[in-house]
């Protein structure tokens, strides 16, 4: 054992302890840090704007603040471009996150010096949270890899600027730099299929401790892996006992993971996002995300039933209930106020207070009025699954509202691994399980306004190929699993098996 991992679980021990203030008292501790940001922000552009002068309550707050999205922002955002201080925080931003919206096109989102550093406490705290839990501090022993974006950096005005993994590859600690994987010159590499096959290079013959990026990309990595040396995952990199991962639900992917490891791997959930890093799995026994209510972001929630009409509610920590689908609204200590990321998420726990990300507000497919989500449709498949012996890479759903042939239907995109002897019979369970998810699929399927749906089949490497058709292979980029159009399933059809 070495010095690195006897050390690892006082410490880790030491972090637990810790975060269990705010963990257990986290309405008192999103009061400090809101009456903190308002505090701050009272000097900036915006906060003069806003009034933040005469804001005495968080009631005051909604009052003057409306709920945005970055169009609403970008007149700000583009003054801080322009060279301009103290418009939405105190002095510049550090960095701006460049992201490709799927609704906004490129965002420039603004990291501060106070922000950057929660990025990196709270995916420390989450490793930590498992050697705290689990007692397993070999996973410090061997190398730990991260697959992500480029940590170069170019300028916006005078505001260095990168995507989020590259940014924050520039803070790693220094104690885990001699650990981690790949090297500077393979993660500068642009093209993402090149730059796996780099990776696989220098990964092939270390002893792989801990693996980290959004699971359709580590897929690719791990089947590049396996093609190389003809063996599984854990024959590769015996010493593998921890998967990190975010950005999509896992459970697609769950049992494709299996078959190219070989057996089960512990895994962390994170959500990180461009905005803050807002939550982290801190148990392999519970279910759901701790949410960061300590790390310089003052959270709102929305009833996503109630977000389109013209005046929703919005509510504080304090007011959330269990069960109900919330869109997440965020203020942060790097200016962003009121600020709507688009994702959607439900409490499974209020003691502490734990989340689940049940989709993209702006990703559901609702042309006849169900309004399917992700969450439903991620587990009506896994439910299905659990009854048939597929294996899905990736999936795409779609309203087919003009078939050539009888009534409209949902469209599935699915690319299998391996055989689908039975595809008719899991495509009805697969129905049935989405209809009891959703009451009002299961009116319209009864009331024979829509026909069951159908699945079109997609060659092995569907996704991959679309996502690079569109410039967007690897780093933090995901296929949208749901829509209301017909824009990315047109183009999923050229590659129909």
């Amino acid at each position: 054992m070495s010095i690195k991992s006897f050390l690892s679980l006082p410490f880790a021990n030491y972090v637990v302890l810790k975060n269990k203030k705010w963990k257990n008292n986290a309405v008192n501790y999103q009061s400090k840090v809101f009456y903190n940001l308002i505090n701050r922000g009272k000097s900036t552009v915006f906060g003069k704007d806003h009034d933040f002068s005469s804001i005495k309550s968080y009631s005051d707050f909604k009052k003057r603040v409306p709920v945005r999205d970055y169009e609403d922002l970008s007149l700000y955002i583009n003054r801080i471009k322009e060279g301009e201080e103290n418009v939405l925080w105190p002095n510049r931003p550090i960095y701006f996150c460049k992201t490709s919206g799927t609704t906004s096109g490129t965002k420039y989102i603004p990291i501060s010096k106070e922000s950057m550093p929660n990025h990196i406490t709270a995916a420390r705290d989450a490793i930590l949270s498992y050697i705290s839990e689990t007692k397993n501090t070999s996973i410090v022993e061997g190398k730990m890899i991260f697959l992500q974006g480029s940590p170069v950096l170019d300028k916006t005005g005078n505001v260095l600027t990168g995507r989020l993994s590259g940014i924050v590859a520039h803070h790693v600690p220094s104690y885990l730099t001699k650990n981690r994987l790949p090297s500077f010159e393979t993660n500068c590499i642009e093209d993402w299929e090149l730059k796996v096959d780099e990776i696989v290079n220098e990964t092939v013959n270390e002893k792989m401790s801990l693996i980290s990026g959004i699971p359709p990309w580590v897929q690719m990595y791990f089947e590049k892996l396996k093609k190389r040396t003809g063996r599984q995952i854990k024959d590769v990199f015996p010493h593998f006992d921890l998967f990190i991962y975010g950005g999509v639900n896992f459970e697609p992917y769950r049992k494709s993971f299996e078959n190219l490891i070989g057996k089960k791997v512990d895994g962390i959930e994170l959500y990180p996002a461009s905005e803050g890093f807002i939550a982290y799995q801190d148990s392999q026994k519970e279910v759901g995300m701790l949410l960061c209510v300590n790390h310089g972001i003052f959270y709102e929630f929305i009833p996503s039933h109630d977000f389109f009409n013209e005046n929703p509610s919005r509510v504080s920590l304090e007011g959330v209930e269990l069960g109900i689908n919330y869109v997440i609204v965020l203020s942060t200590n790097a200016g962003l106020w009121g600020y709507n990321i688009g994702d959607t998420i439900r409490f499974v726990s209020l003691d502490p207070y734990r989340i689940i990300v049940t989709g993209r507000i702006k990703h559901f497919t609702s042309a006849f009025g169900e309004h399917v989500i992700a969450e439903e449709v991620e587990k009506s498949l896994k439910l299905t699954l659990e009854d048939f012996p597929f294996r899905v890479n990736e999936l795409h759903l779609a309203p087919q509202i003009n078939p050539n042939k009888g009534l409209p239907y949902h469209e599935w995109f699915v690319e299998f691994e391996g055989e689908t002897n039975g595809l008719d019979l899991f495509s009805k369970e697969l129905d049935r399980n989405l209809q009891k998810l959703n009451k009002y699929y299961e009116d319209l399927i009864k009331g024979r306004v829509l026909q069951t749906l159908k699945i079109t089949v997609l060659k092995k490497g569907s996704f991959r190929s679309y996502m690079k058709s569109v410039g967007k292979l690897g780093g933090q980029n995901k296929v949208p699993r749901l829509a209301n159009d017909r824009k990315i399933a047109d183009e999923l059809l050229k590659y129909k098996l």
